[in-house]
C-alpha cells in the first residue's frame, strides 16, 4: 500500500474504489475508524421493524406507481434514523446466536495477520518510501529514510549528520488521525519533487469531501493556509512550490482546477509561501456530465488537465516538470485533454484534440514526443475502433495538428490497456485470450513510417506465475529507472512484488506478504522463487455459457481437503459495471470459508472488464440484462457441476455489484439460499429520475438515462427495488449501508429491505436483515481487525443461513420465542434449525 501515497486514479463510480490500487497487502486502508461505543443493546423481540408508509406518486413517460418509502431519501427525517436504528438493533438480535463464531472467525483471521507489516521500500531520488503497520497498531503510517549508497561514504555521513541521525522519518500516521477525528479516509497525497512538502487530502466524515493539507516535511508541520475543502486530484510543480488541484461541485463531481478555494469542477493553483492566499483559475467544466482531473507525464515536463465522462475525453498537458505520476486507468471514455508547460504555467492550456463522442486519449511525453494511446481513427473521426487502442505519437508542437504518427496496428490477439514511459524504455499493458500481460519496449522507437505489430518492436514479456489474476503496477516513480515493479496475486498465492530489470530481461522477487500458519510450496521459474498454496486449495478456471452462447469466464476456488462434491455451500462474487474486472487477488482471510469446505466463486459478468472493450459496453445501458443472466448462469453451473449445493449457493455483490446480485435474485429468487449486499445500488429508477443526486448525470452513461423511454423501460425490467415478486420465498440476506455515504444512497438499502418485508413470503422475510454504520461513509471499516471484524460477522450469517427449511419456518420460531424476556434465555434445543447455526471449529 505504500504505492498509493504517490497517486490515486479519480474513480466516482459505485464501485468501492479500492485505496489504494496497487496495495500489496489487504491490511493497508485508506479508510479507517476508531472504535469506541459498546454494541446497543438486545430487543426483547425478534419480529423485523415495519417502516411506516407514506403515499408518494412517482410518473414517467405516462407510467405512474406507488412509492411509499420514498420518504426515507430524505437523512434529515428523524423518522428515518430511528428506522435505522432499530433495523440494526434487530440485525444484533438475528446475529446474536452467532457470537461465538463470530469471535471464532476473528481470531483465526487475525491469527494469519503477522505482528508488525511492512511495504518493501521504493526509491524516490535520495529517499526511501514505504508504509507499515507497526506493532499493536490498527492502521498504516507512511515513512522514508535515506537511501544508503555504496559510494562516497564521507558523504553519506555529512547528510546522515546533517538531519541529527534520524534513520527514519514519519510523514503521515492513520493511527492518529483515527484518533482524533474517530473516521478518516486518506484520498490522494503527493511528495513535492524537493520531498520538502507532502501534500494529502482527507475525508473525516465518510462524505468524500476532502480536506486538502500541506505538510512541511522539514518543520513537521502543517501549513495553516493551505487548507482546502472539496479537493478531489493533486500535481505539484517542478518549483515545489507550486500546487495544482482539482475542486468539486456540489454533486462531488471534480469540475475545475484552480488554486485553493471555489466549490466548482475547477482546476487551480496555489503558491505555498506567498502572502495571500488566492485562487488562480485554469480550467472549468461546466458540463456535468464530466468530471475533471490533473496528473502529470512521468517525465515531469507536463501536467495533463483531463475532463473525462465515461465515453469520452478531452485531455490538456500542463507542461510542468514534475516527478510523480498518475497510471491512467481506461475508467472514462471521452476525454478532453489539455497540457500546459509546466516551466510556463501562466501561459495557459493547449488543447490536444477537440472532444469526441466515444473517443478516449491517453498521454505521455518521451523526448519531444507525446505518445498517445487512442481509440480515435485517425483516417475517419467518425469511426471509432470498438474500443481498441492502438499507440500513437506526434512532435510537441503537433499535437493539434492530424500528423500523428501510428506506431502500432489494432491487434486481434493482444489488447492495448495502458502504458508506462521510461527514460529507454515504454512499458505497455496488453491483454491475451483473457489473460494479463506485460511487456517492455526499448525506447525511442526507430520510426519506418509504417504501423507495427507489437512483435516488430522487440518486446520483452515479463515472466509471471501461470495462475496469476491481477497485475497491479508499483509507483515507479523514477523516470531514469529501468527497474519495473509489479505486484502479483492470485487467489492462492500471497500478493508478490517482482522488480523487472528492463536493460537485462531479468527479475527479482522482492517481497511476498506473509500469512501466518498455512503451509505453502515453493515454485521455481528462472531460478526465482514464489510461494502459493495450490498444494492445499484449487483454483480452477471455467468457461460458462450464458443465456445467449457468450461464454462468460468463472474463477472457482475450493479447498482439496474439506471440500465435497454435490455437498459443499459456496459463495458467488459479481460485480459486472463501469468496465472494472472484479477482484479476485489474494485474502488470507478466506481461508475461514475454505477450510470449512466453501466453495468461493468469481462471475467475470459483462459489463465488467474483460479483454475485448466490447465486455463492457455488452453488458451496459441497453445491455445490462446481459450481466443479470450471465450471473444467474454462473450460478446454476456451480450447482449443475457439483461444485456446491442446490440448496446452499450463496451471492456477494458490492455498491453497483449489489445491483447485480439482487437483480438476479428477483430473476430466480430459487437459485440462491443467502445473499450479502454491500452499500448497495438498489433503487436506480428512482435515482436516475433525480439529477440532483450526486454522480446520477455521470451514470447516464453507464446505465442510461430513464427519462429517454427506451433506456426507462430497459432500467425497469431490472430495477431490483421496483421488481420484487409477491408472495414468493427470497433468500436471507445480510444488507449494509452507511449513514453518510455519497455514492450510494443510506435509503436505498432502507427501502429494498422494506419492500421486500412487505411483499414477499411472510416465513422468509424475517430472515432479511439491515446493518448501517450511521457515521460511515461508502468505503466502511478500516483497520486489519475492523476488517476482520466486518469479515467475520459477513461470515457467521452465511453460515447461520445454508439453506432454506420449510418446516422450521419463522412463525414456529416466535411462537417458541414468545414467552422469553430476552434472547440470553434461548435453550440450546432451539440450535438445530436453520436460524442457528454452531460452528463445529469452536472449542
Amino acid at each position: 500500500m505504500a504505492y498509493f501515497i504517490f497517486f490515486r486514479t479519480i474513480r466516482k463510480t459505485k464501485q468501492p474504489t479500492n485505496y489504494p490500487l496497487n496495495s500489496i497487502h489487504s491490511y493497508f486502508y485508506s479508510s479507517t475508524r476508531h472504535h469506541t461505543k459498546p454494541p446497543p443493546p438486545l430487543p426483547s423481540s425478534l419480529s423485523p421493524p415495519v417502516a411506516k408508509k407514506v403515499p408518494f406518486e412517482v410518473k414517467a413517460h405516462g407510467v405512474s406507481w406507488e412509492d411509499p418509502y420514498h420518504w426515507m431519501s430524505n437523512t434529515h427525517d428523524p423518522d428515518l434514523l430511528n428506522h435505522l436504528n432499530l433495523e440494526n438493533h434487530y440485525s444484533e438480535a438475528f446475529m446474536a446466536d452467532t457470537r461465538n463464531l463470530q469471535r471464532t472467525l476473528f481470531s483465526q483471521m487475525m491469527s494469519r495477520v503477522p505482528d508488525q507489516i511492512s511495504t518493501p521500500p521504493e526509491r524516490w531520488g535520495p529517499w526511501l518510501y514505504y508504509q507499515c503497520i507497526p506493532e499493536r497498531k490498527e492502521y498504516s503510517v507512511l515513512c522514508r529514510k535515506l537511501a544508503v549508497e555504496n559510494t562516497n561514504w564521507v558523504k553519506n555521513m555529512i547528510n546522515y549528520a546533517k538531519r541529527g541521525f534520524v534513520k527514519e522519518e514519519i510523514l503521515l500516521d492513520w493511527n492518529e488521525i483515527a484518533q482524533e477525528h474517530g473516521y478518516v479516509h486518506v484520498g490522494t497525497c503527493r511528495i513535492s519533487p524537493n520531498h520538502h512538502f507532502l501534500a494529502y487530502t482527507i475525508d473525516v466524515t465518510g462524505q468524500e469531501r476532502f480536506l486538502l493539507q500541506v505538510k512541511d516535511l522539514q518543520s513537521g508541520t502543517i501549513i495553516p493556509t493551505l487548507r482546502v475543502e472539496g479537493v478531489v486530484s493533486l500535481a505539484w510543480a517542478q518549483d515545489s512550490r507550486t500546487l495544482f488541484y482539482t475542486l468539486c461541485d456540489q454533486s462531488q463531481r471534480p469540475y475545475r482546477q484552480a488554486s485553493n478555494t471555489n466549490l466548482y469542477q475547477k482546476v487551480l493553483y496555489t503558491t505555498i509561501g506567498s502572502n495571500s492566499v488566492c485562487d488562480i483559475m485554469v480550467y472549468t467544466e461546466k458540463d456535468s456530465r464530466f468530471c475533471v482531473d490533473i496528473t502529470n507525464t512521468k517525465d515531469g515536463k507536463f501536467i495533463t488537465v483531463n475532463s473525462n465522462s465515461r465515453t469520452s475525453s478531452e485531455e490538456g498537458t500542463y507542461l510542468h516538470m514534475i516527478h510523480i505520476y498518475t497510471i491512467i486507468l481506461f475508467l472514462r471514455k471521452t476525454t478532453y485533454v489539455y497540457v500546459v508547460d509546466a516551466n510556463n504555467p501562466k501561459d495557459g492550456l493547449q488543447k490536444v484534440h477537440d472532444r469526441v463522442s466515444g473517443v478516449q486519449f491517453f498521454l505521455e511525453h518521451h523526448r519531444g514526443f507525446f505518445y498517445i494511446l487512442t481509440n480515435l481513427h485517425m483516417g475517419d473521426e467518425k469511426e471509432l475502433l470498438n474500443g481498441n487502442y492502438y499507440l500513437a505519437r506526434c512532435h510537441v508542437e503537433d499535437v493539434q495538428s492530424a500528423n500523428w504518427e501510428v506506431l502500432s496496428n489494432i491487434l486481434i490477439i493482444f489488447y492495448i490497456q495502458d502504458m508506462d514511459v521510461f527514460d529507454e524504455y515504454l512499458v505497455l499493458y496488453l491483454n491475451k485470450a483473457d489473460s494479463p500481460m506485460i511487456c517492455s519496449i526499448k525506447m525511442p522507437i526507430q520510426s519506418n513510417k509504417k504501423e507495427m505489430e507489437i512483435d516488430d518492436l522487440d518486446p520483452w514479456c515479463f515472466p509471471m506465475p501461470s495462475n496469476s489474476c491481477s497485475i497491479n503496477p508499483g509507483s515507479n516513480h523514477d523516470f531514469m529507472n529501468s527497474v519495473y515493479r509489479v505486484v502479483v496475486s492470485s487467489p492462492v498465492m500471497p500478493d508478490l512484488v517482482v522488480d523487472y530489470d528492463m536493460s537485462t530481461r531479468t527479475f527479482s522477487i522482492v517481497h511476498q506478504e506473509d500469512v501466518l500458519g498455512i503451509s505453502s510450496k515453493p515454485h521455481k521459474n528462472e531460478s526465482k522463487e514464489w510461494i502459493n498454496i495450490s498444494n492445499s486449495y484449487f483454483c480452477e478456471r471455467k468457461e460458462v455459457i450464458s443465456h445467449d452462447g457468450t461464454i462468460v469466464p468463472l474463477t472457482i476456488l475450493y479447498s482439496h481437503k474439506a471440500h465435497k462434491m454435490g455437498q459443499s455451500p459456496g459463495i458467488i462474487h459479481g460485480y459486472g459495471s463501469y468496465g472494472e474486472v472484479l477482484e479476485k487477488s489474494w485474502c488470507a482471510e478466506r481461508l475461514s470459508l475454505l477450510d470449512r469446505g466453501w466453495v468461493v466463486a468469481f462471475a467475470d459478468v459483462r459489463g465488467g472488464g474483460g479483454g475485448d472493450p466490447s465486455w463492457h459496453k455488452n453488458g451496459s445501458g441497453l445491455h445490462k440484462l446481459n450481466s443479470i443472466n450471465d450471473f444467474v448462469s454462473c450460478g446454476d453451473y456451480l450447482i449443475k457441476e457439483g461444485y456446491v449445493h442446490k440448496d446452499q449457493l450463496g451471492a456477494i455483490g458490492h455498491s453497483a455489484g449489489g445491483l447485480l446480485v439482487a437483480a438476479a435474485i428477483n430473476m430466480h429468487p430459487e437459485l440462491f439460499r443467502a445473499a450479502i449486499l454491500k452499500v448497495p445500488f438498489l433503487d436506480i429508477c428512482n435515482t436516475l429520475l433525480d439529477p440532483s443526486l450526486p454522480l446520477t448525470v455521470l451514470d447516464y452513461e453507464e446505465f442510461g438515462n430513464p427519462q429517454i423511454k427506451s433506456h426507462f423501460d430497459s432500467i425497469m425490467k431490472y430495477s431490483p427495488y421496483d421488481n420484487i415478486q409477491k408472495g414468493v420465498c427470497y433468500p436471507a440476506m445480510l444488507l449494509t449501508s452507511s449513514f453518510n455515504d455519497s455514492r450510494v444512497g443510506v435509503w436505498e438499502a432502507a427501502k429494498y429491505v422494506s419492500r421486500i418485508r412487505e411483499q414477499t413470503c411472510s416465513n422468509c422475510c424475517g430472515s432479511v436483515i439491515l446493518k448501517t454504520n450511521m457515521s460511515g461513509g461508502h468505503f466502511g471499516e478500516g483497520g486489519r481487525s475492523g476488517q476482520c471484524e466486518e469479515l467475520a460477522y459477513e461470515y457467521a450469517f452465511l453460515m447461520k443461513c445454508p439453506k432454506r427449511d420449510e418446516d422450521y419456518a419463522l412463525p414456529h420460531l416466535l411462537k417458541l420465542l414468545a414467552p422469553m424476556r430476552s434472547f440470553h434465555e434461548l435453550d440450546s434445543s432451539l440450535y438445530q434449525g436453520p436460524f442457528f447455526y454452531i460452528d463445529i471449529f469452536d472449542n
